[in-house]
């Protein structure tokens, strides 16, 4: 037997093979390019007319239904000849057959694909009981091998398979009418999620769940996001995001040390700050000039260094920006801003129709007039917010609100600069009347240029808060 199985997660060793014909098809080859798109049970067994493996087969082959309604097809493959195959599906079952099939069974002459999944016998030259779980991608999710005398149970792979198909935790006995496990819920201090041990919770939002964790590989505290099983957006888009802003690393940027899925639980583990947001900042009193300026300019150049990146933010708003106890300033959540609606709360990130064109994705009171559009956030749209962050700080109050999201987004489609620019003082007049150009391509000043302009003039110390 190949002890050098492929590991779940892998992608699926390739195969084509002689086969019995397809009932619906017919075709007589078959491959595991074939099944791209839908799940595939691989089902291995040793002999055809052996005693287990008739009531094995037909008990699989009763369920096909059950099977295909939840996007699944079956293949059996042995080591025995096509011939052999038909005989024992034309057989009747009282003389030891299948009396009929509903999904093809291939031929392994010589091994080499049961090798490769390493269930194969020499000694014996047959394969053990083996079952393969194998997801439209082409990726192994799932694998169990028996010996040759144990059979299957049909109920308990179509219980695994629903259990796979929900991208959630299931517990021992779960089945289909059940929720599945809310990992943020069920993690307690001492905690383990891979090598991160739990200390406390430290913020919850709609989507995820922040714990301060020990890496215990490093020994270092991180911030560990652990995303709700319930998220609107899937977790393998945001953890593709999350690796994306992982590239980026600037002293005003919140570091993204690693995203996994550790045991089955979508985490990003991040740099551990110690501070308040600026939204709890800002909500105390209006900034100083000195320290909205110097403010601002860590923004601006933590953002450059991301859009030279080709990295957008596209949520860039006072809660995504953190100020240490140290007086940095630390980006949050960049590549995470795809979100759902939000609760007719202009502050609070929404997307609200995600995955379609025409999206409004982004927070109300900090779009660009592009994003309140529908059109998806540039580096013109971050300039935008940074522009709307900054009037906020100085002034203490919104550039962009209303009773909803709609007067909202009415408000930022309609705005006037120059009325906005009025309400503070220069060099921040000039400064804001260029960063709030209700047209994208005539919003032409970029976060280095912003940076640049706060730097003139202005002292280079660390805000005083």
């Amino acid at each position: 037997m190949n002890a050098n199985r492929p590991f779940v997660g892998s992608l699926a060793p390739d195969f084509h093979l002689p086969c019995t014909p397809h009932p619906e098809t017919g075709e007589e080859q078959v491959a595991l390019a074939d099944y791209r798109g839908r799940w595939l049970g691989l089902i291995f067994y040793p002999r055809d007319f052996s005693l287990v493996c008739p009531t094995e087969i037909t008990a699989l082959n009763s369920r096909i239904d059950d099977f295909r309604r939840q996007g699944c097809e079956l293949l059996g493959i042995s080591a025995d000849s096509v011939e052999s195959h038909q005989r024992w599906i034309d057989t009747a079952p009282a003389q030891g057959g299948l009396g009929g099939l509903s999904f093809p069974l291939a031929s392994d002459a010589d091994g080499a694909v049961c090798r490769a999944y390493g269930v194969f016998l020499e000694q014996q030259r047959v394969a053990l009981r083996g079952l393969f779980l194998i997801d439209p991608n082409g990726v192994l999710q799932y694998q169990v091998v028996h010996n040759l005398s144990v059979g299957r149970r049909s109920e308990e792979v179509l219980r695994v398979l629903a259990a796979l198909q929900t991208g959630g935790l299931c517990a021992e006995g779960w089945n289909p009418a059940q929720a599945t496990l809310d990992a943020p819920r069920q993690l307690r201090p001492g905690s383990m999620v891979s090598h991160y041990r739990i200390e406390r919770q430290v913020g919850s939002g709609t989507f995820s769940v922040v714990f301060r964790a020990q890496d215990s590989t490093l020994e270092r505290t991180v911030a560990l996001k652990v995303m709700k099983p319930d998220s609107p957006v899937p977790a393998s888009a945001v953890l593709a995001e999350a690796r994306a802003a992982a590239a980026l690393n600037h002293p005003n940027v919140c570091t993204i040390y690693s995203v996994d899925e550790a045991e089955g639980v979508p985490v990003i583990a991040m740099e551990y700050l110690s501070g308040r947001p600026l939204s709890k900042q800002i909500a105390a009193r209006p900034l100083s000039s000195e320290t909205a300026a110097s403010v601002a300019r860590q923004i601006a150049l933590g953002m450059a260094a991301a859009h030279a990146q080709g990295v957008t933010h596209g949520d860039l708003k006072p809660a995504n920006v953190f100020l240490t106890d140290a007086g940095m300033v630390k980006i949050l959540d960049f590549g995470l801003a795809r979100r759902e609606a939000a609760d007719d709360d202009p502050d609070a990130t929404a997307d609200l129709a995600p995955g379609t064109a025409g999206a409004v994705t982004g927070t109300p009171s900090y779009m660009s007039p592009e994003q309140a559009g529908g059109y998806a956030p540039t580096a013109a749209s971050d300039v935008f917010a940074l522009g709307a962050i900054l009037y906020e700080m100085l002034t203490g109050k919104q550039a962009f609100s209303g009773a909803n999201v709609l007067q909202t987004l009415r408000s930022i489609r309609d705005v006037v600069p120059e009325r906005l620019a009025a309400d503070v003082a220069e060099p921040f007049a000039s400064l804001l009347a260029e960063m709030l150009v209700r047209d994208a391509d005539d919003r032409v000043i970029t976060m280095a240029e912003v940076a640049e302009r706060l730097t003139a003039g202005q002292p280079l110390a660390a805000p005083v808060l």
